[in-house]
């Protein structure tokens, strides 16, 4: 899990290096090369790609290309580690989708992790004139539809191959980025071509070293590993873009993910 936190984490600072590209150009980029990789795992071992749920696997890449869109969007618009930060709030997001449409129980207690979480994110707007009521309000979008995916992968369950469900959402991302891309085309130069192409592969171990953490570990175990992204996002956006943090701004960060982790941990108690 800390090694598919440290993936992720590149692929932050990549997607921040290229950034003057649209939005939609990098989600092209970023998904054609993880549909590659799918297909290098999915093909040699003859497992199909039509999956068994038609349905929900083209409702969870719908959902997912929205939420990336917009967190590719948000990370132009304010601090690296900030939009990485908000856009860990789809748990929550996650947690109220669940109650709805999996009639799932949520402890008297998490309502307060939300309350902590949300006086966070009111911190956060409040003391960061980098953050504009705009890119807010786009990140949190971006986080409520991430929280969308984890209830449809739940609803999925095991009955599809996860190599097959990153393929469909991978797909239908470079489908609809490459669409986008030729209404607003602005052809990358010099490294940026090494960094987009490389993003594929780097999102894609990503994704591969999550879900084998989560395979051979219990959750609540494993989980809060995956929130050291945040840390090491904060230390690449100070060390490489010089993107200084105030003390209240660290503070309300500090209040998101130990309201994300208590809620993890109790979570997986219920």
């Amino acid at each position: 899990m800390i090694l598919a936190a440290v993936c992720f984490t590149g692929l932050n600072v990549m997607i921040r290096q290229v950034d003057r590209l649209p939005a939609f150009e990098l989600v092209f980029f970023r998904s054609i090369g993880s549909v590659i990789c799918c297909l290098l795992v999915l093909l040699p071992k003859k497992i199909s790609l039509r999956g068994n749920h038609k349905q929900m696997l083209l409702l969870r890449g719908a959902v997912g290309v929205i939420s990336m869109t917009l967190f590719f969007k948000a990370i132009q618009l304010m601090p690296l580690g900030t939009a990485v930060s908000l856009r860990y709030l789809s748990p929550f997001f996650a947690a109220g989708l669940a109650i709805i449409f999996l009639k799932e129980k949520v402890r008297n207690i998490q309502w307060l992790f939300f309350l902590i979480a949300f006086i966070g994110v009111v911190m956060l707007k409040g003391f960061d004139a980098r953050i504009s009521t705009m890119a807010l309000m786009i990140i949190l979008v971006s986080a409520f539809f991430s929280g969308a995916v984890y209830v449809i992968i739940r609803k999925i369950g095991h009955s599809e191959h996860p190599v097959v469900i990153i393929f469909y959402f991978m797909t239908m991302a470079s489908m609809v980025g490459g669409l986008f891309s030729v209404f607003n085309w602005i052809t990358p130069q010099g490294l940026e071509w090494p960094l987009l192409f490389s993003m594929g592969i780097v999102g894609f171990f990503a994704q591969l070293l999550m879900t084998k953490a989560l395979q051979i570990e219990a959750a609540n175990r494993v989980v809060p590993l995956k929130y050291t992204e945040v840390i090491f996002t904060l230390i690449a956006g100070w060390m490489l873009f010089g993107e200084v943090q105030s003390w209240i701004s660290l503070l309300a960060i500090v209040m998101i993910i130990a309201a994300l982790l208590a809620n993890v941990m109790i979570r997986e108690k219920v």
